[in-house]
C-alpha cells in the first residue's frame, strides 16, 4: 500500500468516526424530547418547565463553544472530542437516575457543556484533514449521522420508552455512547499525527479578527435562523404529535424516525452530488450558497404548512422538512469550513455553531410559552417560518461568495 493510499484510508476512517460521534451527539441531545411526554406526566411538569429543561441544554452549550475553540487550539481537536463525548455520555446515563426537576436541570446543563465541543472539534478535524473537493461528501456523511441520531432517538428511543419507561432510555443510550471511545482511543493513541492531520500553515486568527468579517456575521445569523425551526421540530415534535395530533407513542416514534431517516438519505446523496457538480466545473461558491439558501427556504414553507394546514397538511409539512434538514449540514457546515479554511475552522465553527445553538435557547422556551398562551402550535410555527426566511437572506445576501478567506491579507 502506497503512502497516498494509507493517507486516504486514514482520512476515510477519520470521517467515519466523526460521523459516528455526531450520530451519538444527536442521539444523546434529542432523547429528552422523545421521553418528554412521560417525564411531563410522571413528574407533573408544565409546558413551560419542559421548555426550560429543553432550553437549559443550550445555556451551557452556547457559551461552551468559545471554550471549545480555545481548547482545540491548546490540546488538539481529537483530544477535545474525546473529553467532550465522555462528558456528555455520562450526563446522559445519569439522567436515567434523576428523580426531579432540579436534578434534570443540572444534568441538562452538563450535557450541553459536553456537547458544545462536538461540532467545533469535528469541523476542525475535517477542514484540516480533507481537501475542499471532499468536504461536500464528508459533511453529507456527518449530516447523515446527525439525522440518523435524531431518528434513532425518536424511533428507537420512543419504542424503548413505551416498553420500559423513560429512565431506561437514558441508561441504555448513555452506556452505549461510551463504547465509541474504544475505537477512537485506538486511532488516536499516538496523537493526531495518526489521523494524517498536517500542521496548519498559519496560526488560527483571533476571535476578534474573525468577527470583523462580513461573512462571519452572515454565517452566524444564517445559522441561528436556519437552526430555529430545526430545534422546534427536534424539541417539540414528540409532544406536538402526541398531544396536538393525537398520535400514540409508537406512531409518533415511527413518523419521527421516518422524517430523520429521509433527511439522512438526502445528506448521503446530496453531499457527493455537490462535490461532483463542482468537479464538473460548476462555481463552488454559487453551488454552496444555493444549497444553504434552499435549506432555509424549504424550512420556511414547511413551517407555514404546519401552522396553517389541517392534520394531513401539517404532517406533510413535517415530512417535507426532511429536505430542509437534509440540505442543511451540507450547506452550513461546508460553507463555514470553506470560509474559515483549515487554520480558522475550529474557532469559526465554535462561533457559527454556538450562535446557531442560541436558537435552541430561545426557540423551545418561546414555543412553550406560545403554546401555553394560545393553546395550540400555530403561532409557534408561524414565528419559526419568519425566522427561517430571514436566514435565507443572511446566507444569500450578506455573504457575497462562499470561498476561503485569506487570513494573511484579511483586515
Amino acid at each position: 500500500m502506497t503512502a497516498t493510499d494509507k493517507a486516504k484510508q486514514g482520512t476515510t476512517a477519520l470521517v467515519l468516526m466523526v460521523a459516528l460521534a455526531v450520530f451519538i451527539h444527536a442521539l444523546d441531545r434529542g432523547n429528552f424530547a422523545t421521553a418528554a411526554p412521560l417525564i411531563k406526566d410522571q413528574l407533573a411538569l408544565t409546558n413551560t418547565q419542559i421548555g426550560l429543561l429543553i432550553s437549559a441544554f443550550f445555556w451551557t452549550y452556547v457559551p461552551g463553544h468559545i471554550l471549545a475553540g480555545g481548547l482545540i487550539e491548546r490540546i488538539g481537536a481529537a483530544r477535545t472530542l474525546t473529553l467532550a463525548l465522555t462528558t456528555w455520555s455520562l450526563a446522559t446515563l445519569l439522567t436515567g437516575l434523576a428523580g426531579g426537576f432540579g436534578a434534570l436541570l443540572a444534568l441538562r446543563l452538563l450535557l450541553g457543556l459536553g456537547e458544545s465541543a462536538g461540532f467545533p472539534a469535528t469541523s476542525k478535524l475535517l477542514a484540516t484533514a480533507l481537501p475542499p473537493a471532499r468536504l461536500g461528501a464528508a459533511n453529507g456523511l456527518v449530516g447523515a449521522g446527525l439525522m440518523l441520531g435524531n431518528g434513532a432517538g425518536v424511533l428507537l428511543g420512543g419504542l424503548l420508552v413505551a416498553a420500559l419507561g423513560w429512565q431506561a432510555l437514558f441508561l441504555v443510550f448513555g452506556a452505549l455512547s461510551l463504547l465509541w471511545l474504544v475505537p477512537w482511543l485506538t486511532m488516536t493513541r499516538a496523537g493526531e499525527q495518526r489521523l494524517t492531520l498536517p500542521p496548519s500553515a498559519h496560526p488560527a486568527p483571533s476571535y476578534a479578527r474573525i468577527l470583523k468579517r462580513r461573512e462571519t456575521w452572515g454565517a452566524l445569523l444564517g445559522m441561528f435562523c436556519g437552526n430555529y425551526p430545526y430545534f422546534i421540530v427536534l424539541s417539540w415534535l414528540p409532544l406536538y404529535l402526541v398531544k396536538q395530533q393525537g398520535f400514540s407513542l409508537q406512531a409518533m416514534a415511527w413518523l419521527g424516525g421516518a422524517i430523520y431517516l429521509a433527511g439522512a438519505l438526502i445528506n448521503l446523496i446530496g453531499g457527493p452530488y455537490v462535490d461532483r457538480l463542482i468537479a464538473r466545473g460548476a462555481d463552488p461558491a454559487a453551488v454552496r450558497k444555493a444549497v444553504v439558501v434552499a435549506s432555509s427556504l424549504v424550512g420556511t414553507v414547511c413551517m407555514v404548512a404546519c401552522a396553517l394546514g389541517n392534520s394531513q397538511v401539517a404532517v406533510a409539512g413535517l415530512a417535507g422538512y426532511a429536505l430542509a434538514i437534509g440540505l442543511g449540514p451540507i450547506g452550513s457546515f461546508t460553507a463555514g469550513q470553506t470560509l474559515a479554511g483549515p487554520a480558522a475552522a475550529g474557532k469559526w465553527m465554535a462561533l457559527q455553531n454556538g450562535t446557531g445553538g442560541l436558537a435552541g435557547v430561545v426557540g423551545p422556551l418561546v414555543t412553550g410559552m406560545l403554546i401555553d398562551a394560545t393553546g395550540n402550535y400555530r403561532m409557534a410555527f408561524l414565528f419559526s417560518a419568519a425566522v427561517a426566511l430571514i436566514g435565507a437572506m443572511m446566507w444569500g445576501v450578506v455573504i457575497r461568495r462562499i470561498e476561503p478567506i485569506d487570513w494573511e491579507q484579511a483586515d
